[in-house]
């Protein structure tokens, strides 16, 4: 099968799901599916923004690409891999590797500088001292912020906060960016320089973006959009017109 927006097929995708399905069991039974067979495949350097209203799904798909959920029937392939058939530590392996989160909360360690935040991911993956320290101040740079590495998060504004989490999803080099409701917190000026680190990042770098938004304006900076609505896809093509 081809992909008709970039001419290649779904066996080159970064991420591909086939009849991706879930449903969460409550104590008076099961619930309508948050997923409901969902067909889709994002090829290597997208940017792809995800909409729908609450329950649509989009937050359990983002949960579901990002291996911190699994689905109840379905398969997802990440970079080839069926994600139901590798061990913990293969996968662990294969998500630290390929994939770099941002949230809504930024989720900073609020007792360490903003440089060893930036560098976290990198003591996971056994580097050293030095090479931890040279990378996040690296990383720092990139987003503007090497100035204020020795600093903690709360000295910061929920701006700069949000670019040091950017940093610290980059520490590990990844193909992928999830982020979840990133600019959910910030004001219109400051979110519209978050998404222009994005951005570059997705045309510079040939990241593949994937971003959950509730904001067309925001979505506006993808290439493509991807609106969720009762668990299923019903709109999947250009941003123009949101």
């Amino acid at each position: 099968m081809a992909d008709s927006r970039s001419g290649r097929s779904d066996s080159d995708a970064l991420i591909r799901v086939e009849t991706l399905a879930k449903r969460y069991e409550t104590a008076a039974g099961t619930t309508p599916p948050a997923l409901n067979g969902v067909d889709l495949a994002i090829q290597p350097g997208e940017f792809v923004a995800v909409m729908g209203p609450s329950g649509s799904g989009k937050s359990t798909f983002m949960n579901i690409l990002g291996c911190l959920d699994t689905p109840t029937s379905g398969a997802y392939y990440l970079d080839g891999r069926n994600v139901a058939e590798l061990s913990d530590d293969e996968l662990a392996t294969l998500r630290n590797r390929l994939i770099g989160f941002v949230f809504q909360g930024f989720n900073l360690l609020k007792r360490i500088s903003v440089a060893d935040n930036v560098a976290l991911p990198l003591v996971y993956a056994g580097e050293g001292k030095s090479e931890r320290r040279r990378r996040a101040l690296e990383l720092l740079d990139q987003v503007g912020l090497a100035a204020h590495a020795d600093k903690q998060p709360n000295q910061l504004s929920g701006g700069q906060q949000q670019r040091v989490a950017i940093a610290r999803a980059l520490s590990n080099h990844p193909r992928l960016i999830l982020a979840d409701e990133p600019t959910g917190n910030l004001d219109t000026h400051t979110s519209e320089e978050i998404m222009d680190i994005f951005t570059r990042l997705n045309r510079d770098q040939g990241i593949t973006v994937v971003l959950v938004t509730h904001e067309a304006d925001i979505a506006h900076h993808a290439k493509r959009l991807v609106r969720f609505r009762d668990g299923n896809v019903v709109y999947d093509g250009g941003v123009k017109g949101i």
